[in-house]
């Protein structure tokens, strides 16, 4: 049986619309691009975990935006078996400086390798794996339509 995790993401927006996205290894050594966030603390507020997973993470202090994506998810971390329910908020900066509050040790054993700021064009010719796996696409959406009306069910 999975374990239930909560989990809160950024999708972090500049000025000239590229996206803040960091590289994940997992136990197994399998890697992938995803969003800045991670999981509550219990008792915690999405919007507060958001906060301090970008202060740990990037070290952006940025007003969190809208709910715009939702998703769940399970896989293999380590040894546990995750049923992980994320909401993805929008967090719009006016700097690209990357600078995590914790030390890269630290990073690394959350499995957070890498910052890389990524434009649309990027996203749709890479050969990475994201997470979630249409993030082209929903990147797309979300810079030519603008906010959804209500969270988009972001997929696997």
């Amino acid at each position: 049986m999975p374990v239930l995790r909560l989990a809160a993401r950024a999708v972090v927006i500049a000025p000239d619309a590229r996206i803040l996205l960091v590289r994940f290894v997992n136990p197994a050594g399998e890697t992938w691009w995803a969003t800045p966030g991670g999981a509550l603390v219990e008792g915690e507020l999405r919007e507060d975990a958001l906060g301090r997973e970008l202060r740990e993470e990037a070290g952006i202090a940025a007003p969190i935006g809208p709910c715009i994506w939702v998703r769940e998810h399970v896989f293999q971390w380590g040894d546990r078996r995750v049923r992980q329910l994320e909401r993805y908020f929008v967090v719009k900066v006016q700097s690209t400086d990357v600078a995590p509050e914790l030390p890269s040790a630290a990073l690394a054993a959350e499995g957070v390798h890498e910052h890389r700021w990524w434009t649309l064009a990027e996203l749709e010719l890479a050969s990475e794996i994201f997470a979630p796996q249409r993030l082209p696409e929903l990147l797309r959406e979300l810079l030519e339509t603008g906010l959804p009306a209500e969270p988009i069910d972001a997929g696997i």
